[in-house]
């Protein structure tokens, strides 16, 4: 079974505050060129994608310098559906289990292209931390590990790219907005091989599949 986790990518979707905008429109047509053809533009962020380190660090790992199957992973889906807007997740909802990525589902996608979108649970950086020890990249089915910057911010919110900078400091990768994860079951193999764009990150077509269907 396979199941696509990835968001489409369309004019006008929700990106990071501030990020390029998207458009998707029609460069040439069948009926004026005989092929249609059309034109994106798009931030290195947009939709579902992975982070590599040189997001945060300048002297970070970019994105082409991992071999594909990097992109591969072993993953744990961890339920945090219980969580509410803005709520932190702490560290003791990280598994001490054998796997490579960690996917933290908190059901954030149904608000996807809405405002509360932004206002997602987000990880401690002791959450972070703990990934790191245990050896996992990160998933989220948000815009964000940490917390998005917004009116409704609270002080004692960490500042700052805290998770970003715990895990791709230490090469973890990190999936952003994944989506449809109630399809994906608790232990899958995720592939989410990006565009060949080799820097800061790129969209993904992340997919799950559970060979045990």
């Amino acid at each position: 079974m396979h199941v696509d986790l990835s968001h489409p990518i369309e004019t006008g979707m929700q990106t990071y505050p501030d990020d390029p905008a998207v458009t998707v429109r029609r460069h040439a047509t069948h009926d004026d060129h005989g092929v249609r053809v059309d034109a994106l533009e798009c931030g290195s962020h947009t939709g579902t994608h992975v982070d590599a380190p040189v997001h945060v660090d300048p002297d970070g790992t970019p994105l082409d310098a991992y071999p594909l199957e990097r992109f591969v992973f072993d993953a744990v889906r961890i339920d945090c559906r219980d969580f509410a807007a803005r709520e932190p997740i702490p560290a003791a909802r990280v598994p001490a289990v054998d796997a490579d990525l960690a996917v933290f589902w908190t059901g954030w996608d149904a608000h996807w292209g809405t405002e509360r979108y932004l206002e997602h649970p987000y990880l401690l950086p002791a959450a972070a931390a703990a990934c790191v020890d245990r050896g996992f990249d990160v998933a989220v089915d948000t815009l964000n590990p940490d917390p998005t910057p917004t009116d409704s911010a609270a002080e004692d919110e960490p500042a700052g790219f805290q998770a970003h900078h715990t895990l791709l400091g230490n090469e973890r990768l990190i999936l952003e907005n994944l989506t449809g994860l109630a399809a994906a079951g608790d232990r899958f193999e995720l592939r989410a091989y990006p565009l060949a764009l080799g820097n800061d990150g790129a969209p993904v077509r992340a997919v799950a599949i559970d060979e045990s269907e």
